[in-house]
C-alpha cells in the first residue's frame, strides 16, 4: 500500500466483507463514501443512510433497510448496501457523496515484509530439481503466551486434513476448548505451573516502509516522525514545550515528560505539546498522548531519546521524532515569538530510506551465556508488522506490532518452506541454510546500518545477516549437527550427566565432549579469548551439485590472521561430508572484538560464515 489514504482505510475496514447475494440477481454490494467521519449521533447517521437508500427504492423505507448492510462512522463516513448499477449511479450524484464503488473481497496479509524479502510469488522460489508448490504435512511448533483461535489468521479455510503422522493433542486451557483446534491449529498444550522459553535469536530490522506523520512548523520547516495516528489537525496551532504547561506540584522538568496529571489544562488547551520519553524508559508512548488529550492538547510531538522507530496508534495527531529533530523543534519554539505547528495523519511511505536497518531496540551480541556461540544468528523483518491481535486486549483483530515476536514468524515461515522442499534435512541443516545464504547488504547494495546513529552494522547486530529466502533452498553446503553433537556441546560448557539428562530426557552421558564450545559444528565461528593461536574444525555436507569444487575466501578480522586447511573442497556426490580446519593467530594488538568472514565459493554457490574474534589481554594488561 502506498499510503494510509482513504482507499487503504477502506481495505482495513472492509477486509473479509464478501459480496452479498441480494434478492435481485443484478444487485451487488457497493460502498458509499461520504468523506471524513462526523460527530453525528449513530441513530441519526443510520436514519440518513436509510433515507438516501429509500430515494432509489421508490421511497420505500422497508426496501432501504433491507438493502442496507453496514454503517461506517469511525474511520470515515459512509455505508455499504446492496444496489443495482443504476441505483449506485444515482447515489453517486447525491449531495455529500464523494464516491460509490463496488465492495471487494480482500484477504488480510502482512502487506509488505514478504515482498521486501523478495518473495513476490511462487515462481520466485522455483529452483531446478525442486518444487515449492503443493507443500503439505509440515508441522510447526512454537512457544507463546497464548493464542486467540477465533482470529482470521488461524482460519483453516482451504487447508488439507491434519497430517496422519500427527501424534499431538489439543489440550483445553483457560478460555480455550479442544474444539478450538482445527486443520491449521492442529494442537495446543497448556502449561499452568509456569513456562521457560527463550526467544528465537532472529534480529529485528526496520523494513523499507515507514508509518509517518508530517510536522510542519510555522516557519515552513517540515519534519517527519513515526506514527500510526489517523487523526489530523485541520489547522495550525500554537506549539509549546510540555514543560511550559506544568501543573500542581510537578516541576517543569517532570511535566516535560507528560506524566499523568502533570499538565495544566489552561496552558495546554488547543496547543501542540512537545513531550519527552526517557531512554530505557518503560513508559507507554500511547499513554502520553492520552495525557495530552485529557489536558486539551491539539497534538503531540514526542521526542524519543533512544530514537526507536516504532509507530504508535496515538489518540490525537502525534508523531515520534529523534533527539536531533527534537532539538531543532525546541530551538524553533524558543526563538520564535508565536511558534505554530500542524501535524498530519499517518501515511505509509515505501522505499523511504536504505533498508534493511537494525532497529535500535534489537538486542545485540555478544552472547553473555556462551560467548563461543555467536548470537544473534540472523536478522528478519520485525518492525511495524501488521499482525493478528486479541480482541481481549483491544477492540480490534489486527494491530501493528514490533519485536522478536514479529521477526520470528518470518524465519519460521522460511524454515517451513525449506522443510517442505527438503523433508530429510535436520533442524541444524535448515538453520545453516538460512544463515549461510543471508546478506549483509541493504537493498541499495550498501552495508547494513544500525539505528539510531547509522553506524555500520556487524555480526553482533545482525548475526550472519539479513535472511534471503530466494537463496535458502539451494545453499550448496550445510553445517549439520545432531543430538550427540549438542550433548557434547552441553558437556563442554559444564553440564554434568544429571543436568544433561534433564535436557535430553534419556540416558545420555558425557563420554564424548568438546575441548571447547567453539567446536560445535555451527554455521558461524566465534573465538572469544584468543591468546596466541587457535584452531577450529568444521564439517560441511554437500547438498548441491554432486560434483562440485569449493574454494575458501577469507576476510580477516582486524589484527588476526586466518588460514583454512584445506583451501579447496572437492565433492563427488550429494551428501558427502568434508572436514576442514580454520586457524586463527594474533597478528597485531587490537581492542575488543574483530569481525570477518569465511566464504566457500563454487561456480553456483557461496556459503558464508561470520568470523568473530577477540584477542585475550596479555599478562601485562596489554592486548597481544
Amino acid at each position: 500500500m502506498a499510503s494510509l489514504s482513504w482507499s487503504c482505510i477502506f481495505c482495513l475496514f472492509l477486509a473479509g466483507f464478501g459480496a452479498q447475494v441480494g434478492l435481485c440477481f443484478s444487485s451487488k454490494v457497493y460502498v458509499v463514501y461520504m468523506g471524513s467521519k462526523s460527530g453525528d449521533d449513530p441513530d441519526d447517521v443510520l436514519s440518513q443512510n436509510h433515507h438516501m437508500l429509500a430515494s432509489v427504492h421508490g421511497g420505500s423505507i422497508e426496501q432501504a433497510q433491507a438493502s442496507h448492510l453496514y454503517s461506517y462512522r469511525h474511520g470515515f463516513r459512509g455505508f455499504a448496501a446492496k444496489l443495482t448499477d443504476e441505483q449506485a449511479s444515482q447515489i453517486a450524484q447525491m449531495p455529500g457523496v464523494v464516491s460509490v464503488f463496488p465492495n471487494l473481497k480482500r484477504k488480510l496479509h502482512t502487506t509488505r515484509s514478504w515482498d521486501f524479502m523478495g518473495l513476490l510469488g511462487e515462481e520466485t522460489m522455483e529452483i531446478p530439481g525442486h518444487s515449492t508448490k503443493n507443500q503439505v504435512n509440515v508441522i510447526i511448533g512454537f512457544i507463546d503466551t497464548g493464542i486467540w483461535p477465533e482470529s482470521p489468521s488461524f482460519s483453516d479455510a482451504n487447508m488439507p486434513p491434519v497430517p496422519a503422522i500427527w501424534r499431538g493433542k489439543c489440550e483445553p486451557g483457560e478460555a480455550f476448548n479442544a474444539s478450538s483446534c482445527n486443520r491449521k491449529v492442529i494442537g495446543a498444550r497448556y502449561y499452568m505451573s509456569g513456562y521457560e522459553a527463550e526467544e528465537d535469536s532472529a534480529r529485528i530490522v526496520s523494513m523499507d516502509r515507514d508509518f509517518a506523520s508530517d510536522i510542519v512548523l510555522g516557519n515552513g520547516m517540515k519534519f517527519t516522525g513515526e506514527s500510526l495516528s489517523l487523526f489530523e489537525m485541520n489547522a495550525s496551532a500554537r506549539i509549546i514545550s510540555a514543560s511550559e504547561a506544568s501543573a500542581g506540584y510537578f516541576t517543569p522538568y517532570q511535566s516535560s515528560y507528560c506524566l499523568e496529571s502533570s499538565l495544566n489544562i489552561t496552558k495546554a488547551r488547543g496547543k501542540v505539546l512537545v513531550c519527552r520519553i526517557a531512554e530505557g524508559s518503560s513508559e507507554s508512548k500511547l499513554e502520553k498522548s492520552k495525557v495530552v488529550k485529557e489536558a486539551g492538547g491539539a497534538g503531540m510531538v514526542l521526542i524519543d531519546e533512544a530514537d526507536k522507530d516504532v509507530a504508535i496508534p496515538f489518540v490525537i495527531p502525534s508523531a515520534i521524532v529523534g533527539k536531533e529533530i527534537g532539538r531543532k523543534i525546541l530551538s524553533y519554539i524558543k526563538n520564535t515569538r508565536k511558534p505554530m505547528s500542524k501535524i498530519s495523519c499517518a501515511k505509509t511511505v515505501l522505499g523511504s530510506q536504505p533498508a534493511p536497518r537494525i532497529a535500535s531496540f534489537s538486542s545485540k551480541g555478544p552472547n553473555s551465556l556462551t560467548p563461543e556461540i555467536l548470537k544473534p544468528d540472523v536478522a528478519a523483518p520485525g518492525l511495524n508488522i501488521l499482525a493478528a491481535w486479541s480482541p481481549a486486549v483491544g477492540k480490534m483483530q489486527f494491530n501493528i506490532l514490533s519485536g522478536t515476536s514479529m521477526s520470528s514468524p518470518h524465519i519460521t515461515g522460511i524454515a517451513t518452506l525449506v522443510k517442505a522442499v527438503h523433508p530429510s534435512w535436520s533442524p541444524s541443516a535448515i538453520k545453516s541454510a538460512i544463515m549461510t545464504t543471508a546478506t549483509i547488504l541493504n537493498k541499495n547494495g550498501k552495508p547494513i546500518r544500525v539505528d539510531p546513529e547509522g553506524r555500520m552494522a556487524n555480526a553482533f547486530d545482525y548475526g550472519s545477516g539479513f535472511v534471503d529466502p530466494r537463496r535458502v533452498l539451494d545453499p550448496g553446503l550445510v553445517y549439520d549437527a545432531h543430538q550427540k553433537d549438542y550433548n557434547a556441546f552441553l558437556c563442554s560448557i559444564g553440564y554434568d550427566e544429571k543436568s544433561l539428562r534433564l535436557v535430553t530426557r534419556d540416558n545420555s552421558t558425557c563420554d564424548q565432549t568438546f575441548t571447547t564450545a567453539s567446536s560445535l559444528n555451527y554455521p558461524s565461528i566465534t573465538v572469544p579469548n584468543l591468546k596466541d593461536s587457535f584452531s577450529v574444525t568444521r564439517t560441511v555436507t554437500n547438498v548441491g551439485k554432486p560434483r562440485s569444487v569449493y574454494k575458501a575466501v577469507v576476510s580477516n578480522p582486524v589484527g588476526i590472521n586466518v588460514t583454512v586447511v584445506p583451501e579447496q573442497l572437492i565433492f563427488y556426490r550429494y551428501g558427502q561430508k568434508i572436514r576442514f580446519t580454520v586457524n586463527f593467530k594474533v597478528a597485531a594488538p587490537s581492542k575488543g572484538y574483530a569481525f570477518g568472514f569465511l566464504t566457500w565459493r563454487s561456480e553456483d554457490a557461496r556459503v558464508t560464515s561470520p568470523l568473530v574474534v577477540r584477542a585475550a589481554p596479555s599478562p601485562m594488561g596489554l592486548m597481544r
